[in-house]
């Protein structure tokens, strides 16, 4: 085996990774999704743990020499139990939809009922849409927001739930920018005998630090991702009460899943223990005060926000009143240096590839170290670009406004040494 660098036996994949990594220093990263890991978690996620099969779980394991990831894999299971108060926690899910893959068949039976936010009104793909496995296998019963307020309608959810008697209420949105009501939730399903699923993979890192309501005292499952706000390697987690343990684990392994991802496992516990600190909570809470602030930057700029602001780390924005299409927005603000991403928005009228609306959040410019100030700016651009859409110039001088704020905030200093 040679220790030729990536440059020289891949050029063409140096190249690659080398241009991404200019683009995510000179752009402004906004997706909600989207996060910058640290070079500790990225060192994990390339370690030696890579090599190794470990079928199982720790001190369980189907193959001999687990003695070391088994270190590393208990380690990422007990900082993720103190992070999120967690009796039971599977760290092996490869992402969190296969984590709620796994849950719903462990504890459904084809076919049955599951009661899950509708796609339109910022639910997630794994919650039920009929292109999906969730609504391909299970018959799903949707709630969405009220038209007037944008927001959960918790009576419109009590009143499905007694007419459908779901087995299961998953409660989670990859864009609905408000919190949920956690424990009214555990209300409805406890009235018609149901189990609790919340998926917080968007607002994980804002629960662990304190600074969103935490679903886990009032749901049997907890399913996550591990990147976005918990700003760890791209993964999932499955967390439970001990009466779900078992069966949990058993459907990830050998249920859903072989070899787990070792490296990556590796690189959880890495950013879990980051998560840990003092300096995570303050930046979650950092999150959360730049989203408003860019959400007040946009109303400012006569923008209007779903809902009429944020409670998290992400804003819609609805553009029907402008005439412009979310496509048409999020490749002109790409032109400007400004990634974002088109999004449906409540009560919908174009196809989601075309779209009304973009959504819009803080993680990463809030781990480059950009505060209110910056979100100001960043509103200011946005609209630049919005209300000028076809012209050419004023992109070009966006652009330029891009750069030079993203210089003053450097990332990936030593990864751009490493591989240039």
């Amino acid at each position: 085996m040679g220790s030729k660098r990536l440059k020289e036996v891949d050029p063409q994949v140096a190249e690659a990774i080398r241009l991404e990594t200019e683009r995510l220093q000179v752009n402004l990263e906004l997706i909600a999704s989207e996060n910058f890991v640290s070079e500790a978690v990225m060192e994990a996620m390339s370690c030696v743990m890579t090599n190794k099969y470990a079928e199982g779980y720790p001190g369980r394991r189907y193959y001999g020499g687990c003695q070391f990831v088994d270190i590393a894999e208990e380690l990422a299971i007990e900082r993720a139990k103190q992070l999120f108060g967690a009796d039971v926690v599977n760290v092996q899910p490869h992402s969190g939809s296969q984590a709620n893959m796994a849950v719903y068949s462990a504890l459904l039976e084809h076919g049955d009922t599951i009661l899950g936010m509708n796609l339109s009104h910022g639910g997630h793909l794994t919650h039920g849409s009929p292109v999906n496995f969730s609504g391909m296998y299970y018959k799903m019963v949707f709630y969405g927001v009220n038209k007037d307020t944008e927001v959960v309608d918790m009576d419109e959810v009590m009143e499905l739930a007694k007419r459908h008697n779901p087995k299961l209420i998953i409660v989670g949105a990859s864009a609905y920018p408000r919190n949920f009501d956690y424990s009214a939730f555990r209300k409805v399903a406890d009235e018609v005998g149901a189990v609790v699923v919340a998926d917080i993979a968007h607002p994980a890192g804002l629960i662990s630090a304190g600074v969103h309501p935490s679903p886990v005292p009032h749901s049997e499952i907890v399913t996550s991702t591990t990147h976005k706000t918990l700003r760890g390697p791209r993964g999932g987690i499955i967390m439970c009460n001990e009466d779900y343990g078992k069966i949990i684990n058993k459907m990830v392994f050998p249920g859903m899943q072989g070899g787990p991802l070792m490296h990556i496992i590796a690189a959880k516990a890495v950013a879990f223990q980051e998560a840990l600190t003092e300096e995570f909570r303050e930046y979650a809470a950092q999150i959360v005060k730049n989203a408003k602030a860019l959400a007040a930057s946009l109303q400012r700029n006569g923008y209007r926000l779903v809902s009429g602001g944020t409670d998290k780390h992400m804003m819609l924005l609805d553009l029907r009143e402008t005439k412009i299409t979310g496509k048409d927005a999020e490749e002109a603000l790409d032109e400007a240096g400004i990634t974002v991403n088109k999004n449906v928005i409540p009560f919908e009228a174009r196809s989601p590839f075309v779209t009304s609306g973009i959504r819009i959040g803080t993680p990463a410019v809030t781990t480059r170290g950009m505060k209110e100030p910056e979100m100001e700016t960043i509103g200011d651009l946005i609209a630049r670009v919005l209300n000028d859409i076809d012209r050419d110039d004023v992109k070009t001088s966006v652009g330029d406004d891009v750069r030079s704020l993203t210089a003053k905030f450097p990332i990936y200093q030593e990864t751009m040494r490493r591989i240039s």
